[in-house]
């Protein structure tokens, strides 16, 4: 068993669509998303509960909403608002600890050990914060409580909207056995899938197998499902975290088949956009590999990557083509451009600080 922490995983509701719901009284009750224009090819960032009960989700195209919820409500997001409000939720959270990792501008890992507010106890602290959430920002948040990282921020998600669930230690084998291994944070559809064809549905399927069958099985994630199973999770929270990578991409008005028509888009538009938005980063970091991510015409997607120390138009331009064939002359929606980042130099690593986007 992992050495044992009291860590909340705060986790806002619906955020975008909330704080929109928020500032437009108007559209409470109704079905809303936030991603852009109705008549756009984009893809919805988040919806609220009630856009959820027609089917729709998060990075669903709003083609495909707009069917499930022809009454769908969608806007375009405000993004400097939501950094606004995600710097407010960092002030509130460090009146109860300073061990803090965000994960994106809506939610976060908190470590609150060391905290003596409430006597140290992690669920009434949980619940302040929540209360202060509400409070200062009309807005509310949902909280997972537990003694070890992963499970911290499944339980967050166990009591949506607006509530808080908690594993003591004494309950987690019991919580672990007859949890679904979709719950894991990284165990998404088609992983799960795969698991399920081999007889691994929940963690007591992983708790009874043997680890070395799981690793020579499944490589890396049979050892970490195996660790996780068994209540084995050291990560403390971290508060730095480094970017890995930087990348820009953009979805088509109209899906676009012409070969030559991509490879000018990407030199001449994204290439272009991606050295602005990478330089910052890479002050004190090389470049570690290039890559592109193309999604055609029916949604599936692919990427190819090179490992590679600086920015080579050829380079892109064979991953292009690489990436293309794999889709069998079907048309594209959208292409995207990244680089990988190396190491940050020890002297230099604490310097970097996350930035929130």
């Amino acid at each position: 068993m992992s050495q044992l922490r009291k860590i909340i995983h705060v986790d806002m509701d619906a955020f975008y669509v909330s704080v929109e719901i928020r500032d437009n009284p108007d559209l409470a009750g109704k079905p809303v998303a936030v991603g852009g224009k109705a008549n756009t090819r984009g893809v919805l960032s988040t919806c609220n509960y009630k856009a959820r009960e027609y089917g729709v989700r998060s990075a669903m195209p709003n083609s495909v909403a707009l069917r499930k919820c022809p009454n769908l409500v969608i806007i375009p997001g405000r993004m400097e608002v939501y950094k606004s409000i995600s710097a407010h939720l960092r002030e509130i959270f460090e009146r109860y600890t300073d061990k803090i990792e965000p994960l994106s501008l809506d939610e976060a890992y908190l470590d609150v050990s060391d905290c003596t507010l409430f006597n140290g106890s992690a669920t009434l602290i949980a619940e302040d914060i929540r209360k202060a959430i509400f409070q200062e920002l009309n807005l509310t948040a949902s909280a997972g409580i537990a003694p070890i990282k992963y499970l911290a921020k499944v339980a967050s998600d166990l009591n949506k909207p607006n509530g808080q669930y908690v594993i003591a230690p004494k309950d987690i084998s019991l919580f672990i056995k007859s949890m679904p291994l979709n719950k894991i944070p990284g165990v998404g559809k088609v992983t799960f899938e795969k698991l399920k064809v081999n007889g691994f549905e929940t963690g007591n399927d992983i708790i009874a197998a043997d680890e070395r069958f799981l690793q020579l099985k499944f490589g890396k994630l049979g050892k970490s499902l195996w660790q996780k199973c068994h209540g084995i999770d050291n990560r403390a929270v971290e508060t730095t975290r480094i970017r890995k990578s930087v990348g820009v991409e953009r979805t088509f008005l109209h899906d676009i088949s012409d070969i030559d028509e991509l490879s000018r888009y990407m030199h001449e538009k994204l290439i272009p956009e991606l050295k602005k938005r990478a330089n910052k980063y890479l002050v004190n970091r090389d470049i570690s590999k290039l890559g592109v991510k193309v999604k055609f015409q029916d949604f599936h997607q692919t990427t190819k990557e090179l490992r590679h120390t600086c920015y080579d138009d050829d380079i892109f331009s064979s991953l292009l083509e690489a990436a293309l064939s794999r889709g069998n002359g079907k048309s594209v929606r959208l292409i995207g451009v990244h680089i990988g980042l190396g190491d940050v130099a020890m002297s230099e690593q604490k310097q970097i600080e996350l930035e929130l986007i």
